[in-house]
């Protein structure tokens, strides 16, 4: 590395390392600054599956689910990670994961018919319980989310020209198929991306986003009702091909919100990746400096009202301003991104990759 390069790299994790300080209001160590360096620090996971599931519950604990069945878990800030896979699953992909605490998980399986499944764990991985099989050729479910411990929705590709979305309300353990009478209808060609578990998120109690691509409009819908009835709205974000539109959103809270997406095949450029909302997903703004590139998830930074972390296989990005402007602040390759309401982020991605925002 040139030593311009170097000095790139140490002034684009000073930027991390500022917003941590500004947003987390954490006081500095003996002799540190508050710009003091933080960045990604890789963890021992022991395994080569990419990990596009990812659920932070705090500084000590976080799941991660990824490819080959497989599914991790930490208490100890990754400082070691358990195989905690269930038995049997090692055809199946699981992409997304939603944790309650350092026991009670949910982990979806992706996949055409019966290849999409929910399992549900309450002794931290030792047993899981299959809780749903998709029994449906035409459905393939991308995601889920939680308002709380009890409720959550899981999302699937279109079927008969309408998302499917299934409900629970026993935090996991049964699962029934929402009417679609609310949901406007797909597309053409337009279906939700599995990349990282963030193309169905909440916010508070009722509110939830459900991203998509693949159609002549990369397009956000939204409902106020836990799934029952909903408005889709176009974005910014370039769609018009299979491999275009809204990998993943965040929401800071029931109005403010950052899309993100591009084109995923290495070989195209991703302009327009992202775009931010402040009404709850009613309009879209393109960012005045989106990411350079395509991102596949992205997380508000605790407690902040302007700073959230964006990544995608070729790099984690920074914005400061509430998704207006980004700059790439590393070059590792993350599918995912997460943080916890006691100022910890996490990321996960390809090759056994997660890593711990930390100080250094």
């Amino acid at each position: 590395m040139t030593s311009m390069g170097k000095t790139r790299r140490m002034m684009s994790v000073g930027l991390i390392g500022a917003a941590l300080a500004l947003t987390l209001a954490a006081p500095a160590r003996a002799g540190e600054t508050p710009a003091a360096a933080a960045g990604w620090q890789l963890t021992p996971t022991g395994t080569d599956a990419r990990f596009r599931g990812l659920a932070a519950v705090d500084r000590t604990t976080a799941w991660a689910a990824g490819s080959r069945g497989t599914v991790l878990r930490t208490t100890d800030g990754g400082r070691s990670w358990r195989n905690v896979s269930p038995a049997g699953a090692g055809e199946l992909e699981f992409r997304d994961v939603e944790a309650f605490d350092a026991r009670r998980a949910v982990v979806l399986a992706i996949g055409e018919g019966e290849a999409s499944r929910v399992l549900r764990t309450e002794d931290g991985g030792a047993t899981w319980t299959e809780s749903f099989r998709n029994t449906d050729p035409r459905a393939f479910y991308d995601c889920m989310t939680f308002f709380d411990r009890r409720h959550g929705l899981a999302m699937s590709d279109p079927v008969d020209g309408k998302y499917r979305l299934l409900a629970t309300r026993d935090g996991g353990r049964s699962w029934q198929v929402l009417p679609n009478a609310g949901m406007p209808d797909a597309l053409p060609g337009e279906a939700g991306f599995a990349a990282s578990g963030q193309c169905l998120v909440s916010a508070g109690p009722r509110d939830v986003w459900l991203a998509t691509g693949g159609g002549a409009t990369a397009r956000v819908l939204h409902s106020a009702d836990r799934g029952l009835t909903w408005t889709a709205t176009a974005t910014p974000i370039p769609a018009g091909d299979p491999a275009r539109g809204v990998f993943g959103l965040a929401f800071r809270d029931r109005a403010h919100g950052i899309a993100v997406g591009g084109d995923y095949r290495k070989d195209q450029p991703s302009p327009s990746a992202g775009a931010v909302t402040g009404d709850a997903g009613r309009t879209w703004r393109p960012s005045a400096a989106p990411p350079p590139a395509y991102r596949s998830g992205v997380a508000w930074l605790p407690h902040s009202r302007w700073a959230a972390l964006a990544v995608g296989p070729t790099g984690t990005d920074l914005t400061t301003d509430g998704g207006r402007t980004w700059r790439t602040v590393d070059t590792g390759s993350y599918d995912t991104v997460d943080c916890t309401a006691d100022g910890s982020c996490w990321a996960s991605g390809e090759k056994g990759r997660i890593a711990r925002l930390t100080r250094r």
